[in-house]
């Protein structure tokens, strides 16, 4: 199960990467920044697809999905100078805790 969750985190970093490639893309018209999201997705549902062997669709889903948006949250804010509003933080607040609750306390994390 550990080594799930490495691949998991690895997926995570590969979709981070090729959504923050996707706005660097400028909607397509850039072919290296275009490439790197065809390659990110890529490898990161190639990813999320191992993990799917030991773990349940619903579960790997929201960690990768909740894990993705914070971080992409965060390269808006640090790379794209793109604000975050009180509100807004306070999801990604509730995001994270929802992602640790299913991580500390969920028995379905695991077949």
């Amino acid at each position: 199960m550990p080594n799930a969750y490495v691949i998991l985190l690895l997926a995570v970093f590969a979709e981070t990467v090729g959504t923050t490639a996707l706005q660097a893309s400028q909607q397509f018209t850039r072919l290296w920044p275009s490439v790197l999201v065809v390659v990110g997705y890529g490898l990161a549902f190639y990813l999320m697809a191992l993990t799917l062997k030991v773990m349940p669709v619903g579960i790997v889903y929201a960690i990768w999905s909740g894990m993705g948006i914070v971080l992409i949250a965060l390269i808006g804010l640090v790379v794209f100078g793109q604000r975050l509003d009180w509100p807004a933080v306070a999801g990604l607040g509730l995001i994270i805790s929802g992602i640790l609750v299913i991580h500390l306390f969920s028995g379905t994390a695991a077949h």
